[in-house]
Order: structure tokens, then C-alpha cells, then sequence
């Protein structure tokens, strides 16, 4: 028995060790995984607290000066379901600063409960939810604008998309709807535009199985080497001409143990009225904590 114990404190020890160097920005690791560079980001969520329970690693990697980017958070919820709403709106302003972004005003909350219910048994409308995110970012796809068709480019003001996948994660039906949502919005800036690129690229979030789910840190390794076997699998399938003009097919991003310790922060500081105790379970387990694997969506 006792040696047993040994074997796994030894196995722990060498993935936190892994883990340690391999976040570093001059790791051999981080250096091989792609990068988003000068991007107008937006970050789509469902509830305050999505943006520091599953997306910490993500908000905290893309938002480093050095990268040029601009990430702004967009949440078409207040959580309002225990009518605390009002507390966790300034809750989420306060977490995304302290993960990085420039300042409040990067964050937008929309309180509408009648077309985006915190709940769990709410599917949202995707055709409402791919209708505020046009008025936010597609001028021409705006009701009072005029739909231009023909050989004029499709136009918006962001260059990335970030939300979930279509499992949610959590399997939350207000996650699953961002992910239809955003398909639907990005269909609709395409349509009857032959022959062009999308001006967003959508990335998901992936959902993992429940033991990957809540191994915290452990997944790291695994998550790595899929996401290099990918780039290889990826490389060797694309031209040369595609592989330099495409977005990266997948973005990894695994916090150093400071920026852990920052998304701990975001959660027990910033959304204190989040915090019962099955949740200091969350942040100390959960993979999403220190892991984040997204996969671009072809639309």
C-alpha cells in the first residue's frame, strides 16, 4: 500500500513539475502551440462567473500586453435565477479585470430575462441570440441597415469568437444556445456571400468526459499531446498556401501555477456570492481551472 502512495506522489510531483515548465512563456511546450496575435476578441457567456470557472486559462493567456489583443466579454445573462443578479453583475466586471481585461467597460451584460433566462431548463432562441450579437458587431446586419448583397466583403468589428461548444461543458441548455447562437449569426453574415472568407473565427470550448472534467491540472499532459498530435495531423493535411492564410485549427492554453492562482482569485475575491462549498471543489479539481482547449468551427 505504501508503496503505491509513493508511485502516485511520484507521478503528481512530475506532472506538476511538467505543468510548471511547460506554461512558461519560453517553454519548448508553449512556444509550439499557435497564438492569436493584434485580435479584436470577443469572449460569448451565459452567466457572471463562466468567464473565470471555464475560461480563466483562455481570457488569462490572450489578454498578455505582449499579444496586442482586445477582449472584450459579452454575457446575456445577469444569473439572476436566485435573484442575485444585481450583485453578480458587478461581480463579473470585477473578475474580468483582475483576469485581465483593460477595464470595466469591456464587459457587456444584458439583463433580459424574457428572451435569456438564467435557467436550467431554458433553451435560448438562436435566432435571438444571433441578433444581438449582429446589433453588436455587424453593422450591415443591423434591422435599420440595409442588407448588402453581391461583391461587397461581409464586415464586423471583431475578429474572434470565443464561446462553448455544443455539449456546454456542464451541459448547462444556456451554454448550448451561445454555441447555435453564434453559428446562426456567423451563417447569417455569410449568407449570399459566395466566393468570401468569414470576417470571425469561431472557436469552442471543448467538453470533456466527467474524468477529464475533474482532474484538474492531471490533464494538462494529455490535452498537450493531443493538441500536438492535431497540429501534425493538421500540417501535414493542409497546403502550404492554407496553413499559413487559416486561423490555427486549435487553441491550447495551460496557466502557469500564478495564473492559477489568479482564476482562484477571480472566483473566491470577485464572485463571492457564487462561492458555496461544492464549488472550492470546482476551482481546486476542475480542469477548465488551468486547461483550455478550443477547436475552430467551420461554418
Amino acid at each position: 500500500m505504501s508503496s503505491n502512495f509513493i508511485a502516485l506522489g511520484v507521478a503528481i510531483s512530475a506532472v506538476f513539475i511538467f505543468w510548471t515548465l511547460s506554461a512558461t512563456s519560453t517553454s519548448p511546450f508553449a512556444r509550439n502551440f499557435p497564438r492569436l496575435y493584434n485580435k479584436r476578441i470577443c469572449l460569448l457567456i451565459a452567466h457572471p462567473d463562466d468567464e473565470a470557472m471555464f475560461f480563466a486559462p483562455t481570457v488569462l493567456a490572450l489578454t498578455k500586453p505582449e499579444l496586442g489583443n482586445h477582449l472584450k466579454i459579452l454575457c446575456l445573462s445577469s444569473g439572476d435565477a436566485d435573484g442575485l443578479g444585481h450583485i453578480r453583475k458587478k461581480e463579473l466586471q470585477k473578475s474580468a479585470v483582475h483576469l485581465g481585461l483593460r477595464n470595466e467597460s469591456d464587459v457587456l451584460i444584458i439583463d433580459d430575462p424574457t428572451r435569456f433566462p438564467d435557467s436550467m431548463s431554458a433553451t435560448w432562441s438562436e435566432s435571438e441570440v444571433s441578433s444581438l450579437l449582429a446589433s453588436a458587431f455587424a453593422p450591415e446586419l443591423r434591422p435599420e441597415t440595409k442588407r448588402v448583397t453581391g461583391d461587397k466583403p461581409p464586415v464586423a468589428t471583431i475578429d474572434v469568437l470565443l464561446t462553448f461548444d455544443k455539449g456546454g461543458i456542464s451541459n448547462h441548455p444556456n451554454h448550448r444556445s451561445l454555441y447555435h447562437g453564434a453559428v446562426f449569426f456567423l451563417r447569417t453574415l455569410m449568407k449570399n456571400k459566395p466566393g468570401y472568407t468569414c470576417p470571425v473565427t469561431l472557436y469552442t470550448l471543448t467538453t470533456t468526459n466527467i474524468l477529464r472534467k475533474y482532474i484538474g491540472v492531471l490533464d494538462a499532459p494529455l490535452s498537450m499531446a493531443r493538441g500536438a498530435l492535431d497540429a501534425v495531423v493538421s500540417s501535414l493535411k493542409a497546403s502550404s498556401r492554407a496553413s499559413k492564410e487559416d486561423a490555427p485549427a486549435r487553441l491550447l492554453f495551460v496557466s502557469s501555477v500564478n495564473e492559477w492562482m489568479a482564476a482562484q482569485s477571480a472566483m473566491v475575491k470577485a464572485h463571492r456570492s457564487q462561492m458555496v462549498w461544492f464549488r472550492y471543489g470546482w476551482i481546486t479539481f476542475g480542469r477548465y481551472m488551468a486547461v483550455n482547449d478550443l477547436k475552430r468551427e467551420k461554418i
